[in-house]
């Protein structure tokens, strides 16, 4: 029965890549906008309200949509015969990492609802140390389904 997935494979397999680069797209640029909110802006003026727009338009339009459908995708291709070798170590790598990935999402939209309600407490120099978790994230998740070590 779960055949029919094999002849949709390569559509699901593109529809999960374009999502994945649209929620890698808004886990770069949030973490940016939040370095530029906290060193240029001033809690009432406009570029505060602007980057505060900008950052929930990032989240409640791009970055939430692309998980949802990243993740949906990804699970069709976990069920698609013959695709996951579970008795391999680099499915586990991978969950392990986009587990972590979703976590950092969410943490992302509680840093964002913090700037929302003028309470943030981080610099700009930890929110650019922030930026590198996804970049050191999606190495490890690529590296584990390309390389399947």
């Amino acid at each position: 029965m779960v055949y029919f997935l094999v002849d949709i494979y390569p559509y699901i397999l593109t529809l999960h890549i374009v999502a994945v680069i649209s929620w890698m797209a808004g886990l770069f640029y949030l973490p940016r906008l939040f370095v530029y909110h906290v060193e240029r802006a001033q809690i009432g003026d406009n570029l505060d309200e602007t980057l505060k727009v900008m950052e929930y338009k990032l989240q409640r339009y791009i970055m939430g949509p692309a998980s949802v459908v990243t993740w949906l995708a990804g699970l069709v291709l976990v069920f698609t015969p013959g695709i996951v070798d579970w008795d391999a170590f680099w499915p586990y790598v991978k969950v392990f990492g986009v587990i972590t990935m979703t976590g950092f999402d969410h943490w992302l939209f509680q840093l964002r609802k913090k700037f929302s309600q003028n309470a943030n407490t981080l610099t700009g120099r930890q929110y650019r140390l922030i930026n590198e978790v996804p970049t050191v994230l999606l190495i490890i998740i690529v590296s584990s389904v390309v390389i399947k070590f």
